[in-house]
Formats: C-alpha cells, structure tokens, sequence
C-alpha cells in the first residue's frame, strides 16, 4: 500500500513540474531574444521590430570606370505608395572578405534603407564579385581615393559608410583622412582599428555606431575596444552572434541600423 502511495507521489511531482514548465517556456524564449543591455542603454532598439518591406523595391545595378571598374547595387528611396523621393541621407555600403554588394540585397538591408527613406549603394570591392582586381591598391591613400571616387562619381555627398570586416581597409583610412566627408560611420568588426593612436580617435566628430556580435572575440572585440575612444560613438552588441553578426541577428542589426540613422541630422 505504501509502495502505490509512493508512486502516486511522484506521478503528481512529475505533473506539476511539467505544468510549471509549459507556463514558465514563453517567457524563457523572450529572455534568450532580448537586446544587449548595452544596446538599450544606448537607445537603440528601443521600438518595436521592424515590419518586413511590403513595397517591391527595384535594385538597380551599374559599373563605374576606372582602374579597377566598380559594379556596384542601388536602391532609391520610396515613399509607402512606392513612389520615388528625395533621400534623407545616402549610405554606402561595403561587405566582407566572404561577401559581395549582393549579401546586401538578399539580406534586405538595401530594401529596407529604401523604403525608410535613404538612399542605399552597395559596391562590389577589387577583387570581389563584379569588380575585377587591381594592383593600383596598394596603399592606403590608393584605397581612400578609390572610395572618394566611387562616391563622387555616383553624386554621393556626406555619406553614412557602413563597413564589415575586410572592408576595413578602405573606410578605416578613410575615417581617418576624409571624415568631414562623411555623415556618420556605421563599423560592423572592421580590420585595421590597431594602426591609429587615441588621439587620432578622438579627433573624429562624427556620430560612429559600432556594431559587434558577442561571440566574436577577435576583431568584434578588438575593434570595439579601439573605436569606443571615437567621442560619438554608440554600441550595438548582438548577443549570441559571430563575426558576421547581421547575418546571425539580421532583424536586431537592422532595428539598430534604422534607429541609429533616424537620429542622425
């Protein structure tokens, strides 16, 4: 009698803890998808997630001349009835060593900028999908006044630039010689931030969002210790991604992207 007693025990315990469990799993999920606290110290992510473009945004694509040509994606700004209008800022988009200007599109990074309003061009870098290799690059200051005459060319004035990774070996120079041509910075763990002293940093004006996934302890971290002495800077953490943390967390990086932008003047 003892013995069935026990059993029945342990069978209500089993019950209740598999009761408990069901209602306490919800919440537990939403947990593991909460932004960085530093993310939200920083104001970013603050609003709700981004709907998904709902608009058919057109990418166009065009090859620049030049020693190297550079293809290069385009996406115009729409209004919600799809109809083209003036850009708010115009963002440049660079990719790393594993990517190409396409990660962007199939991303929806570019349809995204377009329908919030901004102007997105994604280049192809030397060497890299449609953009044939060069030797002329072998300098800093070659690779600055390629990005100088992409810019240009294309009638970009004061860009947001935003780079990954690779690309570092452009707009890190860039930053650092040319950044009254800029906007705004947008780093996504760049190569490159160990070349400059905190001086040079901290004589850069304008607003830097660095964005890293918190499992990347190599350049994530390394370049987030080195741009956090840029004076405008904010941070955006992607918990529980790797290097390439807007393809792990795509809709956080784009939250972060949009917010960080809507504040730029």
């Amino acid at each position: 009698m003892n013995f069935l007693r026990n059993r029945l025990v342990v069978l209500g315990l089993v019950l209740l803890a598999t009761v408990l469990l069901y209602l306490l799993l919800p919440s537990i999920r939403q947990g593991s998808m909460e932004p960085s606290l530093e993310a939200q110290r920083m104001g970013l992510m603050a609003t709700p997630p981004l709907p998904l473009p709902t608009i058919n945004v057109s990418i166009r694509t065009g090859q620049l001349p030049g020693d190297p040509p550079l293809f290069f994606r385009e996406a115009l700004p729409i209004d919600g009835a799809g109809r083209q209008i003036l850009p708010r800022l115009q963002v440049v988009l660079l990719h790393g060593q594993a990517f190409t200007s396409k990660t962007w599109e199939e991303l929806g990074t570019m349809a995204l900028l377009a329908t919030n309003g901004y102007q997105a061009l994604a280049m192809d870098l030397p060497g890299y999908g449609k953009s044939p290799d060069s030797g002329s690059l072998k300098t800093d200051q070659n690779r600055v006044d390629l990005l100088s005459r992409f810019m240009e060319s294309l009638g970009v004035r004061a860009a947001v630039l935003l780079s990954p990774s690779m690309s570092g070996h452009y707009s890190i120079p860039f930053l650092m010689k040319n950044s009254a041509q800029l906007q705004a910075f947008i780093s996504i763990a760049p190569v490159g931030t160990r070349s400059y002293t905190s001086q040079q940093y901290q004589d850069i004006q304008i607003p830097t969002l660095i964005v890293f996934g918190s499992l990347d302890t190599n350049l994530g971290a390394q370049s987030h210790k080195n741009l956090i002495q840029l004076p405008h800077h904010f941070v955006l953490k992607l918990e529980g991604a790797r290097h390439a943390c807007y393809m792990d967390k795509p809709r956080e990086f784009h939250q972060g992207l949009i917010d960080f932008l809507s504040k730029l003047k």
